[in-house]
């Protein structure tokens, strides 16, 4: 665990140049005293590190020198980014990768970078296959047009021509964010029924903010349908869960309770009889009829095998 906060420490440094210990720390999530122990322990591993007192001082490496760790080719550094997995991990590979491609193609590999967004949160859904991802992510890293299938919500699948802008994760699900006719427009990745990545360049604009666009969207889909508002009392797994799969309204207090939107009645007894015993439902009544309704049939259903 410590060689890789080292590593991530050289790697931080070399790419924004000096830092002061608290913002290294923040950034590797430990204190600023185990920030001020790894230097040290660069130092004496022959990194030529060192650190400035005073006002605009901080932790710097000697200029000149190269941490390009690995022979990373541009192409190599777009397959990595084009992964993005969901997971912790993500950031520190980030930055190891950030680092680690030659000055010469730092620029690219960022900007398609930026075409890829790793949240939380989403639009509140079960997580489905999603079989055509990987050539969804070569479309928005290669800036390609795409034609493909896509069934929307309760409806028929047709042929669409999109020009991919981005891809988010969210919620455990893969969200396009895309132009067609010049558009804007989201997608679930997992509804697409197929999908051809064609040589023709996307239409879109040279840079993107995904996370204002999405959640532009996302507050536009939210306005189109009934939401529904449930109390609960939870921990903090408890709530982490049901954040996933919902807006937060009224955030808990110090005994845990709070309000949650869910964007409709079934959704919202799904996701809330995922998480029990975890969560307490305090409101309102016909979700707790409904969730007392599920647990008799299912207690039935168990005395009878």
């Amino acid at each position: 665990m410590r060689a890789d906060r080292l590593l991530s420490v050289l790697m931080l440094l070399r790419h924004r140049g000096t830092m002061t210990a608290a913002q290294l720390a923040v950034e590797l999530e430990v204190s600023t005293r185990t920030v001020l122990r790894d230097v040290e322990a660069l130092s004496t591993a022959g990194v030529p590190v060192y650190t400035d007192r005073g006002s605009g001082g901080g932790i710097s490496l000697l200029p000149g020198y190269r941490t390009d760790l690995t022979g990373l080719t541009l192409d190599e550094a777009k397959a990595l980014l084009a992964g993005a997995p969901s997971s912790a991990a993500f950031a520190s590979a980030m930055r190891k990768v950030a680092a680690a491609v030659p000055e010469a193609h730092r620029r690219e590999a960022a900007a398609a970078a930026q075409r890829i967004h790793v949240r939380p949160d989403g639009f509140a859904r079960a997580p489905e296959p999603d079989p055509f991802l990987g050539d969804l992510q070569r479309a928005v890293i290669d800036g390609l047009r795409v034609r493909a299938d896509y069934r929307p919500r309760g409806g028929r699948a047709a042929e669409r021509v999109l020009d991919p802008v981005g891809l988010v994760h969210a919620g455990q699900a893969w969200y396009l964010m895309a132009l067609r006719d010049g558009e804007r427009r989201t997608y679930r990745t997992s509804r697409f029924s197929s999908v051809t990545v064609l040589s023709e360049p996307a239409q879109r604009p040279d840079e993107v903010d995904l996370p204002a666009e999405f959640e532009a969207s996302r507050a536009s889909f939210r306005s189109g349908h009934a939401g529904t508002t449930v109390t609960v009392r939870a921990d903090e797994y408890g709530w982490a869960k049901l954040s996933a799969f919902s807006t937060v309204v009224t955030p808990p207090g110090p005994d845990g309770a709070g309000a949650l939107e869910f964007g409709d009645f079934g959704r919202a007894i799904w996701t809330l009889w995922g998480a029990l015993p975890f969560v307490t439902v305090l409101g309102p009544p016909e979700i707790r009829a409904a969730l007392a309704t599920r647990l008799a049939e299912v207690t039935e259903a168990l005395s009878a095998g």
